[in-house]
C-alpha cells in the first residue's frame, strides 16, 4: 500500500467534524538560544540522515528549525515561530518534506495574516494545492511538542495540531508522562522520563480511520530528568503511515 499523508479514503470527512477544546501549556521553563547535531537511524540500524536544531530569540519570539538531510537526498526542514509570554503560543509554522523518504509536502501558516498555504503530493498521484484563512486557537502546538514536554504540569497536558489534506483539520493532541527508562550518560546511570504524544481524531472520522488502519501514530520522547530536562531521544514516524525512526543528539567528532 502507498505511504500517504493522510487517507484520500476519509479525508473529506476530516473538513466535517469540530473542533476539541484544549488549554495551552503554561510557561515554566523559557526557551532561548539552543543548537544541537543530530543523527536520523532506524531502530537499531546504521544512520541514514544527519541534521541539527537551531533556536533563537528574534525580537518578542523564539524561531526554532529543525533541519534533517537524508541519505538519499530527502529532506525535512521544518521552522516554528512562537512566544512564550504567561503561555507558549505558536505564531508561524513551516514545513517542507521531500525526497523519496517522503511524501511531498510543503505547508505554512501564519497567526498574523490569519491565512495557510498547502501543497501536498502523494507517490505517483497529482500534486494537491489549497490555500484559505486558517482559524489558529491559543493551544495550537505544531512543531512544539520538544518544548511543550519540559513544561507539563503534573506530566499531562492537550492541544491541538493542524493536519492538512492538503486543506486543514484540527485534530486533538495529548501529551502524556509514560514512565521511566534508565540512560547511561559518560558510563553514569541517570534517569529519562519517556513521554508519548498521541493524536486523535475522534468523531465518525476516528471510527472509520481505526477501522481502515489509519489511526495517527504515537511518538515518544525522552528526556534526562532534572531541573533542568535534557532532549535525548524521538521515536516514532515523521508522517502518518511513514516508518518509524529514532533521532537522537550526536557529538562533535574530530578528524584524524
Amino acid at each position: 500500500m502507498p505511504r500517504r499523508v493522510l487517507s484520500l479514503a476519509f479525508a473529506w470527512l476530516l473538513l466535517c467534524l469540530a473542533t476539541v477544546d484544549a488549554e495551552p501549556i503554561k510557561v515554566r521553563l523559557p526557551e532561548g538560544n539552543t543548537r544541537g547535531f543530530l543523527v536520523v537511524r532506524r531502530p537499531g540500524g546504521p544512520p541514514i540522515a544527519y541534521g541539527e536544531l537551531r533556536q533563537k530569540p528574534s525580537h518578542e519570539v523564539i524561531e526554532s528549525r529543525l533541519l534533517l538531510n537524508f541519505k538519499d537526498g530527502s529532506l525535512h526542514e521544518e521552522t516554528v515561530t512562537f512566544s512564550q509570554g504567561e503561555v507558549f503560543r505558536l505564531e508561524a509554522y513551516r514545513l517542507v518534506q521531500r525526497g523519496p523518504s517522503f511524501p511531498g509536502a510543503e505547508i505554512s501558516f501564519d497567526r498574523k495574516s490569519g491565512l495557510y498555504s498547502a501543497r501536498t503530493q502523494e507517490k505517483k498521484e497529482p500534486e494537491r494545492n489549497a490555500s484559505g484563512p486558517l482559524e489558529m486557537p491559543p493551544d495550537l502546538h505544531n512543531g512544539l511538542a520538544l518544548v511543550l514536554l519540559k513544561n507539563l504540569p503534573a506530566g499531562h497536558g492537550s492541544g491541538q495540531m493542524a493536519v492538512f489534506t492538503p486543506r486543514p483539520r484540527l485534530i486533538k493532541m495529548e501529551l502524556i508522562a509514560e514512565g521511566e527508562d534508565r540512560v547511561l550518560v559518560g558510563g553514569e546511570a541517570k534517569r529519562a522520563t519517556r513521554y508519548v504524544v498521541k493524536l486523535d481524531i475522534g468523531g465518525l472520522t476516528g471510527v472509520i480511520a481505526s477501522l481502515l488502519g489509519k489511526d495517527p501514530p504515537d511518538v515518544r520522547y525522552w528526556f534526562v530528568t532534572g531541573e533542568v530536562p535534557a532532549f535525548a531521544r524521538f521515536e516514532g514516524p515523521l508522517y502518518l503511515n511513514g516508518p518509524v525512526w529514532q533521532i537522537e543528539l550526536i557529538s562533535v567528532e574530530w578528524p584524524r
